[in-house]
């Protein structure tokens, strides 16, 4: 079991890659058929329950671009899944080439601190962290076209842009007295 490395492959150009790490596979696949359909750049999509990536064919796998946890935030098992494979990430990923998405927020049974947690990792990361309404196709749509977004600049398709810089600006923050009680 090895680390995953962002710069251990050259890139292709004109291609991005992207790795869709989801533990239950709900929307997974209907977000990559969307980025698929991307007709102005070649988007390679990889789908994968955790990390890390099995060794068998990792002399034709491509680089990875992108890295997004999808986590279902009404199942335990989604978030602990995702926090587990992090450790399977070179650290240069998290210099922008990382991003969580979460579904399922506006869900009656999402208890607020899975939410906090989650919002807690992705801070402790500096990543970036998206909402996403996996029950609509136009919110599939929606989804996949904010990714495509942050995938074309993690790739460097996009001119005088950085994955760097693009974390800087959308990266999750929490007010500092989040973990502070009350004293009203």
């Amino acid at each position: 079991m090895s680390l995953l490395k962002p710069f251990s492959k050259l890139p292709d150009l004109n291609t991005a890659n992207i790795l869709l790490v989801e533990n239950e596979e709900q929307f997974q696949q209907n977000l990559a058929n969307t980025l698929v359909e991307e007709t102005a750049v070649t988007v390679t999509v990889r789908l994968a329950k955790s990390l890390p990536l099995p060794m068998e064919n990792d002399e034709s796998r491509p680089r990875i671009d992108l890295v997004v946890f999808i986590i279902n935030l009404t199942s335990d098992k989604s978030f602990e899944s995702a926090k587990a494979s992090l450790k399977y990430l070179d650290p240069g990923y998290f210099l922008g080439k990382v991003c969580f998405m979460a579904t399922n927020a506006r869900h009656a049974s999402v208890r607020t601190g899975c939410l906090d947690a989650l919002r807690q990792l992705a801070v402790s990361l500096h990543c970036p962290l998206l909402f996403a309404e996996d029950q609509t196709p136009v919110g599939a749509a929606s989804s996949a076209r904010r990714l495509l977004t942050i995938l074309k600049v993690a790739s460097g398709l996009v001119p005088n842009t950085t994955a760097l810089y693009l974390s800087n600006l959308t990266r999750c923050t929490m007010p500092p007295d989040i973990d502070q009680p009350s004293f009203d």
